[in-house]
């Protein structure tokens, strides 16, 4: 089957009879104590320094289990499977691509880390062939692609697990449960920033210049975008380079974002301005090395109420480092110290003026998990441990997790926005009928 045909016969949800895979025998009808299958799609730094550590952590305990790695590239592959036997000391399966991962029949989840374009096709063609799923953040880059993702996995019951941790991450549940409780007011404004100094993000020159085309599969790689000619760079480094991903935004702004949507149960920003550009790592990047996005958000039907998110990020200076602050009439939620303060309440003196009645919040704290860390290698973080949990335990009781395909959608949609303002410039909004993001 071409790897063209295959995109096609996913699409038309028929993935398995496709494979050859009988569609009775998808999935295996798991019972409480059979142990779960995993396979790696994507045996990534992400999947060696975070993922895989967070599933070992439980796999004994929840009776789970790795039997297979998925890696287009050969030696990622080998590194992939001896990393994990020197792990777990069992036989791992290699396998040269999904397909063959699918109708080998080895594994009944999958743990999906490739490149950032690649997430909801990935996921798409894991829920089509029966597999559950823990997919990677950014989920999608193209509101076509999450539109299809959307409606493959709503279209299933298999469970999908989406790779922003922040929604299993203790201090951002107590701070979701504090503004539903009404105590912190209306949301009045966010303030939001990732600010590093690495001339070397995402860059891997030694990486780079070992890879030859020879060793992986170039046109598989590139999946549903158009083809254009080999690049060694564009594999590795795909960070830097739409159409794989849009940098900043994709890789840091959907973390953030994803919890205005899960506090506000807000699916989507009203509008989004962003300015930016390549001001200093001139190394043939394509993604922008400072942005600030302000986004509108609040009721679509009534424009009275509502907030703004300034959004700033830099890989040109560190200074600020990483910051989630939450404004209401009251006070200030700080995600970074995890503390609730009156800081910029409503004053006595400023009250009386319009005779109104102060309104300053009590100082108070809220669970913390660990403080955000802005490293290339973030590790297995207490974050990623309780979401790796929830997804493992969603799978056994088939109960809806931390992160479900809602919460993927709509932070894509937000980055599909944001995207969209930094290619044309303008000041972007959203058409709900039609699901699709509108240049004004």
């Amino acid at each position: 089957m071409t790897r063209r045909n295959f995109i096609k016969t996913v699409s038309a949800g028929t993935a398995g009879a496709a494979l050859g895979i009988p569609a009775a025998s998808y999935r295996r009808i798991l019972g409480s104590n059979d142990r779960v299958r995993v396979g790696i799609v994507g045996f990534s730094d992400r999947a060696r320094n975070s993922l895989i550590p967070a599933f070992l952590n439980y796999a004994d305990d929840l009776n789970f289990e790795f039997t297979a790695v998925s890696d287009i590239w050969n030696r990622r592959r080998k590194e992939g499977v001896d990393f994990l036997k020197q792990k777990t000391g069992r036989n791992i399966t290699p396998m040269r691509n999904n397909e063959e991962l699918y109708a080998s029949g080895k594994a009944d989840a999958v743990i999906i880390s490739t490149a950032d374009f690649q997430h909801a096709r990935h996921c798409i063609q894991a829920v089509e062939a029966g597999r559950d799923v823990y997919v990677e953040k950014p989920f999608a880059n193209t509101m076509e692609d999450a539109r299809a993702a959307l409606k493959t996995v709503e279209n299933s019951q298999k469970i999908v697990q989406i790779g922003t941790q922040r929604r299993s991450a203790s201090n951002y549940i107590q701070a979701d449960r504090f503004i539903r409780s009404g105590q912190f007011g209306d949301i009045a404004a966010v303030e939001m920033t990732w600010n590093v100094n690495q001339p070397g993000r995402w860059r891997r020159p030694q990486l780079v210049a070992d890879l030859r085309e020879k060793d992986v599969d170039w046109k598989r790689y590139l999946i549903n975008r158009p083809y254009e000619s080999w690049n060694p760079r564009k594999y590795i480094e795909y960070r830097l380079f739409w159409p794989y991903s849009s940098g900043i935004p994709g890789q840091w702004m959907v973390h953030q974002i994803d919890t205005v949507h899960w506090f506000t149960d807000l699916p989507h920003p009203r509008s989004v301005v962003v300015n930016g550009g390549i001001y200093l790592w001139k190394d043939g990047r394509k993604s922008w090395d400072t942005l600030t996005a302000v986004f509108d958000y609040g009721p679509l039907k009534d424009r009275s109420k509502g907030f703004q998110v300034v959004y700033s990020s830099r890989q040109t200076n560190s200074a600020g480092g990483v910051k989630e602050l939450y404004f209401s009439n009251g006070g200030t939620l700080n995600l970074k110290t995890n503390r609730i303060t009156p800081e910029g309440g409503l004053t006595q003196n400023m009250a009386e003026v319009m005779k109104m009645k102060e309104n300053r919040l009590e100082e108070t704290s809220i669970a913390k998990s660990g403080s955000v860390e802005t490293a290339a290698d973030t590790g297995t973080d207490n974050d990623t441990l309780a979401h790796m949990r929830n997804w493992m335990e969603c799978v056994r009781s088939r109960k809806k997790p931390n992160a479900d395909i809602r919460a993927g959608y709509n932070h894509s949609t937000a980055l599909c926005m944001t995207i969209a303002a930094m290619f044309s410039g303008k000041r972007i909004s959203f058409d709900d009928s039609k699901q699709e993001v509108v240049v004004s």
